[in-house]
This record gives C-alpha cells, sequence and structure tokens, in this order.
C-alpha cells in the first residue's frame, strides 16, 4: 500500500512539474510565426550565460507569470552565449539587442514583428530591464507597456 502511495506521489510531482514550464522560442522565425498567428506580441529576453539568474527565480519560474504570458505574450529566449546556435542566428541576435538598445543582461523587448518578402521588420513596443520588485510588478509593468492608454 505504501509503495502505491509513493508511486502516485512521484507521478504527481512529476506532472505537476511540468505543467509550470513555460515554451520559450529560441528560433525567432518560428516565434514570429506563432505571434503573427495568435496575434500575440513577442516577449523577446536577451540573456547570455553569464547573466545573473534573479529575473529567472523572481519572475519567470512563478506561477503568476506563466498564467499572465500563456495569455498575453509569445515567450523568445535569445542567449547571446549560446554555443549551439549557427553564426548567422548569433549575428542576427546582437543585431537585434543592438537595434533595441538592450545594453545590461538579461532585459525583456516587447515587440511586434512581420515577415514580408524575407524581410523581418520590428516594431519595439517597451523595454523591461530586471528588477527585484517581484512578479506583480513586473506583470503590472508589462501590462502598461502591452495596454497603453
Amino acid at each position: 500500500m505504501t509503495q502505491k502511495l509513493l508511486i502516485l506521489l512521484f507521478f504527481l510531482v512529476t506532472f505537476l512539474g511540468k505543467s509550470q514550464n513555460l515554451e520559450w522560442k529560441t528560433n525567432i522565425t518560428d516565434a514570429i510565426n506563432i505571434s503573427n498567428e495568435e496575434r500575440k506580441p513577442l516577449l523577446i529576453l536577451f540573456t547570455a550565460a553569464t547573466a545573473p539568474e534573479s529575473l529567472e527565480k523572481e519572475v519567470f519560474r512563478t506561477l503568476d507569470f506563466e498564467k499572465w504570458s500563456r495569455k498575453n505574450v509569445i515567450l523568445l529566449k535569445l542567449d547571446l552565449s549560446d554555443a549551439a546556435i549557427s553564426n548567422d542566428a548569433k549575428e542576427q541576435n546582437i543585431k537585434l539587442k543592438n537595434a533595441f538598445g538592450v545594453v545590461d543582461l538579461p532585459e525583456v523587448c516587447y515587440a511586434n514583428a512581420a515577415i514580408r518578402k524575407g524581410k523581418t521588420a520590428f516594431d519595439l513596443l517597451g523595454r523591461l530591464p530586471y528588477s527585484s520588485n517581484g512578479v506583480k510588478a513586473f506583470i503590472a509593468d508589462s501590462n502598461l507597456i502591452l495596454n497603453p492608454e
């Protein structure tokens, strides 16, 4: 009986743990296509291996952010230190970072994008650098960017 309870507990923990995983896109083209299909802006996280993980821990790994992001944005993570991506993709990511005026990592940018005749055009909606105010403040600041009045 105890063994059955432990097995059940293991599966429940595994299931609940997986349900809180966010799906971050890493390919710009794929993210843009989904963004346009779902009519949601992109939340672009510019990061690198050397960037502090505070934003990840305090915001992105929370249930509040997961619920909010699923309704409001398409998540795109551009790791500028990722050795697994091609040099062309790395160069494209750096150009986008510079075009958006990102200096410190990690930083979040909100944008709409479209691909027409093989050219990608971005409309920057706003930037949100890390602050230690927590997930509620991050969501409130994000909503101000996404829904200006």
